[in-house]
């Protein structure tokens, strides 16, 4: 299993899409600094250099489902957060972890097909986690919703810390990602359902042209939101989901 350090880059992503003969057929590639990050619906991802971990891993193998490969990593950072912080993260529907109720960490999966061999999709699934921003950081850069495992009450050393949290998101997708291959989301639902801040919650969408409102009461083995509303049952996979009662709405 190949894992890069890099220095600086502008995306991890990027770098694996343009490198992944490196990496293949699973490897991964990290940084503290990444210039130019890029987060769900083309967000920026704003740098943090030397405070927050950038990585990305390359995966080619078929896979049954990977349209959920967002929801595996969501679980696996969750696993390597609380066995190196004792962190207790929340999973807002499909992948954003969130702890005391701030936004730490972000993830974008992206696929691409082998120019040697188009049949194999070859895919790259980054993931970005604030590790020691202080809160002035995000007040500066109008981020009242994002926080950090600092200021959280934990402590982190990023240069001690670093090297052993790559190991633990490398090792815990190594782990989980047979299975994963083989039969999707489901086997994950009760692990992910369990870590998921929807759930009970309120919860707003597009649909169409519309707004819809309604009560989250489940995740699908599909990795599909399920609510509930007034005229009846949705599953939502696609499209920005808001949760109310957290900060308003998140």
């Amino acid at each position: 299993m190949q894992v890069h350090y890099l220095s600086q880059c502008d995306s991890t992503n990027r770098w694996a899409k343009e490198n992944y003969n490196q990496l293949m057929p699973y490897g991964a590639v990290y940084t503290l600094n990444q210039t130019c990050g890029r987060g769900r619906l083309g967000r920026r991802w704003e740098n943090a250099a030397n405070q927050a971990l950038y990585y990305t891993a390359v995966v080619s193998m078929p896979m049954v489902q990977p349209e959920t490969l967002p929801q595996l990593m969501s679980l696996v950072a969750v696993d390597a957060l609380r066995q190196q912080y004792g962190a207790v993260c929340q999973i807002k529907w499909p992948n954003d972890l969130l702890l005391q109720g701030k936004k730490i960490a972000g993830i974008l999966c992206e696929s691409t097909a082998d120019p040697k061999n188009p049949d194999v999709r070859i895919w790259v699934l980054g993931i970005g986690i604030n590790l020691a921003q202080p809160k002035q950081q995000f007040d500066a850069q109008n981020l009242p919703h994002a926080g950090s495992l600092a200021m959280a009450g934990y402590a982190v050393d990023t240069k001690r810390d670093v090297p052993e949290l790559v190991t633990r998101i490398t090792t815990g997708l190594a782990h989980r990602l047979e299975d994963f291959a083989k039969e999707g989301f489901a086997p994950l639902r009760k692990d992910y359902c369990a870590a998921c801040v929807n759930l009970g919650r309120h919860v707003t969408w597009q649909a169409g042209e519309n707004t819809a409102t309604g009560k989250c009461a489940d995740v699908d083995d599909m990795g599909r939101l399920v609510v509930e509303t007034d005229t009846g049952t949705n599953e939502i996979f696609t499209g920005e989901v808001s949760v109310q009662g957290i900060y308003g709405v998140l």
